[in-house]
């Protein structure tokens, strides 16, 4: 699904209505975004709040998308100054913890899913109130 189709939804009372990217508090909303993050972003929730060590950070959410790609989540309330230094931070601790992170996926998905990982090209998503953005790592 292209980023740009994306949008957010609040449910309440069984009813689903559109929200205004400005409206959106994701921070607040992880959780319902990580128990439909494969319908919503096509990609297969690992884990939360994962800590990167070293890197002094928790990446928001895990992933692994349809074609076996690493995904790392980062929700914010805004647009973000710190955001690229963070992403690349993230990016640079999956480089240092490939194991690592095929470890979680063969814990939460199963081996073969482990066994698919293409380390090549990850992503990181970015999910704000006021935009989403992707990077990739090529």
């Amino acid at each position: 699904m292209p980023v740009s189709d994306l949008r957010a939804f609040r449910v309440c009372g069984g009813a689903a209505t559109e929200m205004r990217g400005s409206a959106v508090a994701l921070e607040r909303q992880l959780t319902l975004i990580e128990a439909n993050m494969e319908t919503m972003l096509g990609i297969r929730f690992l884990a939360s709040k994962y800590p990167t060590g070293r890197h002094r950070g928790r990446i928001d959410s895990l992933g692994l998308d349809e074609n076996g790609t690493p995904v790392i989540i980062e929700y914010k309330r805004s647009r973000d100054k710190e955001l690229l230094p963070q992403a690349l931070s993230y990016l640079a601790w999956l480089e240092d913890n490939h194991h690592e992170f095929e470890r979680l996926v063969a814990d939460r998905l199963g081996s073969e899913a482990a066994g698919s990982v293409d380390r090549s090209n990850p992503r990181v998503v970015c999910v704000a109130g006021d935009s989403l953005m992707e990077f990739r790592s090529s």
